[in-house]
């Protein structure tokens, strides 16, 4: 695919942005069945644009920290460890005009998949999962820059720390995580979990990682100073994708099977609260947002559940295409 000069794109598009959404900002949905992207005005509760990623399925999806972009990493027709395509490119979104700018092709199939942005050092990270790696890319190039090995097959997904120098991987069925040094572009350590393990979460403050068993109802805490599990959380059932509150207080941690999101209090490292979804929720991935409220990928219900954090309770279900999974915010102007 050819591609487009993207910061005149940007400059051109600028203005056609709806107020609303410029304030507040959109929320970003993989929406796995349909193989493409939805973006969602979280104010008025609806899809705005849907976005064909021009590939086979991509299960993730993030929003640039200015609020410009979207990239989706294309991983294949699977789930982690089984047979099926493997996806060789990454797509990026204007947000502006709704449309793919830039398309970065591997040379062979890598399922890639778990995209950050390095708010430090303005690089995009994505894990390439065939390779045991991490790559770096530039955005702006849509160029590779470098690659960090995790030493692990099936690296799954990925979380930075917030001072920018460390990534973490969680290898599915390795069951450990990777501590990478991002500066360095180097494997610091592999830290054994269980017999499986499923994505990944961290500390506010950068003090704890966090990622669920898949072969007991619990959740493992990870020092990231001592650089080994030094607790374990019993929750309701297998975990998946969690994510921390914006005061560093609370995680919420989606259990599929029993529809219901466990509210961990991480001072206390127990389960005080559970919101009930509702049956046939099947909720994926948690985005705790800018806007105060918490939102869960609901594939089996075609929807994203918006969760009122006061209150732990739901405050309404946005409609999407099917098979929503991936979760990001795009920042408004």
């Amino acid at each position: 695919m050819k591609q487009l000069p993207f910061l005149s794109a940007l400059l051109i598009a600028s203005l056609a942005v709806p107020a609303a959404l410029a304030q507040h900002g959109e929320l970003l949905v993989a929406q796995k069945g349909d193989r493409s992207i939805a973006i969602v005005d979280p104010v008025a509760g609806k899809v705005v644009a849907d976005v064909p990623e021009d590939g086979i399925t991509g299960h993730e999806v993030a929003g640039s920290p200015e609020g410009r972009m979207a990239v989706v990493p294309i991983y294949g027709n699977t789930a982690v460890g089984n047979a099926g395509s493997d996806g060789d490119n990454i797509v990026f979104i204007d947000l502006k005009t709704r449309k793919i700018v830039g398309n970065l092709k591997f040379s062979h199939g890598v399922r890639p998949h778990c995209p950050r942005f390095n708010p430090k050092d303005g690089l995009l990270y994505v894990t390439t999962e065939l390779d045991h790696t991490v790559t770096v890319i530039n955005p702006r190039t849509f160029k590779i820059v470098g690659t960090i090995p995790t030493g692990q097959p099936e690296s799954h997904m990925l979380i930075l720390s917030h001072d920018g120098t460390r990534g973490y991987t969680a290898n599915v069925g390795a069951g450990t995580v990777s501590v990478l040094d991002l500066k360095a572009r180097k494997l610091i350590k592999v830290i054994p979990i269980s017999g499986e393990t499923q994505r990944i979460a961290i500390s506010n403050d950068d003090r704890w990682v966090f990622t669920a068993d898949q072969k007991q109802p619990r959740m493992a805490v990870i020092d990231t100073h001592a650089l080994k599990v030094v607790n374990w959380v019993p929750l309701d059932g297998l975990g998946y994708g969690s994510a921390v509150t914006r005061d560093g207080r609370w995680l919420l941690m989606p259990i599929p099977k029993k529809d219901v999101i466990d509210v961990v209090n991480l001072k206390t490292l127990k389960v005080e609260h559970r919101v009930e979804l509702g049956a046939g929720s099947s909720p994926q991935e948690v985005l705790v947002a800018p806007d105060g409220h918490a939102y869960v990928s609901c594939p089996r219900g075609h929807n994203v559940t918006q969760i009122d954090l006061a209150n732990w309770t739901v405050s309404r279900r946005i409609a999407t295409g099917r098979g929503p999974d991936g979760l990001s915010w795009a920042r408004g102007e």
